[in-house]
């Protein structure tokens, strides 16, 4: 079954070979395919090997296979930074679908290649935020059961992520029947008592690379990192709630929907975790600067 030539692309009609994307692209069609985020320091890459074996998982769990192994994507991506003379703060993106084939829903077979790019880009440290904290809003969630996957189906965090912009707020913190799962794009943490409290790495949240680190810091504090979920209702009375991700950092909120929280300030778990976080970051700077010696 082959795609007749004359193809309409926004309101004009062009032959296929002349398209500046590939239309029977599974990544666009089916949203087949996976993605990651890694945060750049001064050039280096911040929870590399943590970015790198999640995307493996993330292409296991849909079947994907890609055309290296962990060392030889790791060494490519070091050569991106490389190559581009990268000396800044700012991130990295990654993509990898299951390649371009006639559309239909079964995988095409082992001759078509997987689609892979990544690029950098600057991105300076949200120090605004970082210090003062943000107002957040709660919504319903309303993605799939696979979240621990990071696809490129985000449709349902998009939406989320824009009422929360449209209501002049950073982020939307998603709820099942008023058990909280996570933000649209990013984990969330309530502190009650002294003790930090997430819902549990299962299949219906991401397992965050800086979620990680966030319990590595609070181990090392004695900061109790309990991973029970807790409810849209226990945040009116939280001491300090904040989250995570790899573009965000550890971001304080002073506020959830109309409740302010602690007096609309961050409070000293985030601080000292915050603080944890930049010491880290200078870590994994130093030992590849090291290693590219």
């Amino acid at each position: 079954m082959s795609v007749y030539p004359i193809i309409m692309t926004q309101s004009r009609f062009t032959h296929r070979e002349h398209l500046k994307y590939p239309f029977e692209e599974r990544g666009l069609q089916f949203g087949d395919g996976i993605y990651e985020v890694i945060r750049i320091y001064h050039g280096t890459y911040y929870l590399f090997e943590e970015h790198v074996d999640r995307l493996f998982r993330s292409a296991d769990a849909i079947k994907l296979k890609l055309p290296f192994n962990k060392e030889e994507l790791k060494k490519l991506l070091l050569e991106l930074l490389s190559r581009n003379e990268m000396k800044t703060d700012g991130k990295l993106y990654l993509q990898a679908t299951r390649g371009s084939a006639p559309r239909d829903h079964i995988f095409p077979g082992e001759d078509v290649l997987p689609n892979i790019y990544a690029y950098v880009q600057d991105l300076p440290r949200n120090l605004d935020s970082l210090t003062n904290g943000v107002k957040t809003i709660t919504q319903r969630d309303v993605r799939w059961e696979n979240c621990y996957i990071k696809s490129l189906n985000l449709l349902p965090n998009v939406l989320a992520k824009q009422e929360a912009k449209e209501n002049s707020c950073y982020e939307a913190i998603l709820h099942k029947d008023g058990t909280v799962t996570e933000c649209s794009s990013s984990n969330v943490y309530l502190v009650k008592d002294g003790k930090i409290f997430t819902h549990p790495a299962k299949n219906n949240i991401l397992h965050g690379c800086v979620r990680m680190a966030v319990e590595r810091f609070a181990k090392k504090h004695n900061i109790p990192f309990i991973e029970q979920a807790f409810q849209v209702s226990d945040m009116s009375s939280a001491d300090e709630i904040f989250l995570t991700s790899s573009t965000s950092e550890i971001l304080p909120i002073i506020q959830v929907d109309n409740t302010v929280v602690n007096d609309g300030k961050p409070g000293d778990i985030t601080r000292q975790l915050q603080t944890a976080y930049e010491k880290d970051a200078k870590i994994h700077q130093t030992i590849q600067a090291e290693s590219r010696e």
